[in-house]
């Protein structure tokens, strides 16, 4: 077992149970992030998701909800769709109910997971807004690992051309810098905000847009 394994284990078996349903579901999870293709979006990211909503727990009202929903967030992970979110929370939703959540609880993790693809935090509940926290934090990392993120992402989206990568791009970078807020201001992140703009502006320019 990685590194990475062993902590989202017990980070799992914390929140989520030890039951044989529950690390089959797990082990499903863990197998889904290891896929070829997902450059960033793996296993390493999952872990960090699930360490930043740890560092965030005094500010979510079910922490056992929000690491579900950190576990969940991009096991369906497929840069051609434009449905991941929705059917990753479809995912999250039978699992929880396998392991017998109950429908409110398992409603509330779909709607974290599917408010990913937004990321829009004016108006999210404390559990929304650390999911979404936890996993843009990487918008916030030393310019070095910012960079490595990107060139991951790039990776990740070989099938698209240098233009069309650029263009989708910098679009990406202006919707998210024209934000009033990245991180939801109840959390105080204000250090994560100003380097998350930052590196976001870098970006954009050594871009060209």
């Amino acid at each position: 077992m990685t590194d990475d394994d062993l902590e989202l284990s017990v980070a799992w078996q914390q929140h989520l149970g030890r039951s044989d349903a529950a690390t089959a579901w797990f082990e499903s999870v863990l197998e889904r992030t290891r896929r070829p293709g997902r450059h960033y979006h793996g296993t390493r990211h999952v872990r960090w998701v699930i360490r930043h909503v740890t560092e965030l727990a005094d500010h979510a009202e079910d922490l056992g909800a929000v690491v579900a929903a950190g576990f969940f967030h991009d096991v369906v992970y497929d840069p051609t769709r434009t449905d991941n979110e929705r059917a990753s929370g479809q995912l999250a939703g039978d699992a929880l109910a396998e392991l017998g959540w109950d429908a409110g609880r398992r409603r509330h993790v779909v709607e974290m997971i599917e408010a990913t693809a937004a990321h829009d935090v004016d108006g999210a509940d404390p559990d929304t807004s650390v999911l979404l926290a936890a996993d843009l934090a990487v918008l916030a990392a030393e310019p070095t690992r910012y960079g490595d993120y990107v060139t991951a992402v790039r990776r990740e989206y070989a099938h698209l051309t240098d233009a069309d990568w650029r263009s989708g791009r910098c679009a990406v970078l202006r919707g998210l810098l024209g934000r009033v807020h990245l991180f939801a201001p109840t959390l105080g992140l204000h250090t994560w905000e100003d380097r998350a703009r930052a590196n976001m502006t870098a970006e954009l320019a050594a871009l060209g847009g």
